[in-house]
């Protein structure tokens, strides 16, 4: 991961997500990520750049069994803070995942492929260690949100002077180079930030404006496909002789009997 979050980075954070107005983003950002991935009870799922931990809160009580990964010591700290020992924590790499092949069967990466050094690795990474399904949360290349955070980055040093912001299409994109003709589906939310009320959250979970590529997040998944390779292989086994027309047919079984017979001396009319 390129950009590792310092303790003035972590502390930062947590306090933005920690307001109210913000709390509701992540919620619609969560609820989008649990509703794509649909993890069923006693399923592995890794956190890549879990951060403080705002993307496995809404996996933790559902008997899922839960890991994160994050390059920064301090964010590790804040999440392990939240949840202690019921969520395995390490410090990693999104490019390096100290874990076997096919080890989980769901990987996320909620707004933190934006900081990987090698998007590209970072995801092959992701779909290397988990078999059903990755997901990737990203805050959208040409939204409202995503420019208005590139313009305070001119102004003033921001985490989002090290982002590097993606579309959905790059996504797809980088899926399909991975994983070939993959099933890859998208979903979008946060259309309507910093807007709070009971009509704004039914339009935010109606499946037609999920469908909408302007919302602020975007979730993107894609389920990889087990592939076989087949080889014709050479038949080695002469062929057997053609019967010649009006012979009778004799069965596997007759013939081995009239052998032994033959082989003891015995008459064979």
């Amino acid at each position: 991961m390129g950009y590792v979050f310092d303790f003035k980075d972590a502390d930062a954070y947590d306090r933005w997500a920690a307001k109210n107005g913000n709390q509701q983003t992540i919620d619609f950002e969560n609820r989008l990520m649990v509703e794509m991935l649909r993890p069923a009870r006693g399923d592995r799922l890794l956190d890549i750049g879990c951060g403080g931990g705002a993307s496995l809160l809404p996996f933790f009580g559902m008997g899922i069994q839960l890991t994160g990964v994050d390059p920064s010591p301090y964010m590790l700290d804040i999440a392990e803070k939240k949840f202690g020992h019921r969520v395995d924590l390490h410090r990693a790499h999104a490019e390096d995942l100290p874990f076997e092949d096919n080890a989980f069967e769901y990987a996320i990466l909620c707004l933190s492929l934006e900081f990987a050094d090698d998007p590209k690795q970072a995801l092959a990474e992701a779909c290397r260690v988990a078999k059903d399904g990755i997901f990737v949360g990203i805050l959208t290349k040409y939204s409202l949100t995503a420019m208005e955070r590139r313009m305070k980055g001119v102004f003033a040093s921001t985490i989002y002077n090290h982002a590097r912001f993606f579309s959905i299409g790059e996504i797809k994109r980088l899926f399909y180079s991975l994983l070939g003709d993959a099933p890859v589906s998208w979903q979008t939310t946060c259309h309507f930030p910093g807007w709070k009320n009971q009509w704004i959250e039914r339009l935010e979970t109606s499946k037609l404006i999920r469908k909408s590529p302007f919302g602020a997040f975007a979730g993107i998944m894609a389920q990889p496909v087990p592939r076989f390779r087949t080889l014709p292989l050479e038949l080695k086994t002469p062929a057997a002789k053609p019967i010649p027309a009006g012979s009778q047919p004799v069965s596997c079984a007759e013939k081995a009997w009239k052998c032994e017979g033959n082989a003891n001396g015995s008459i064979i009319v």
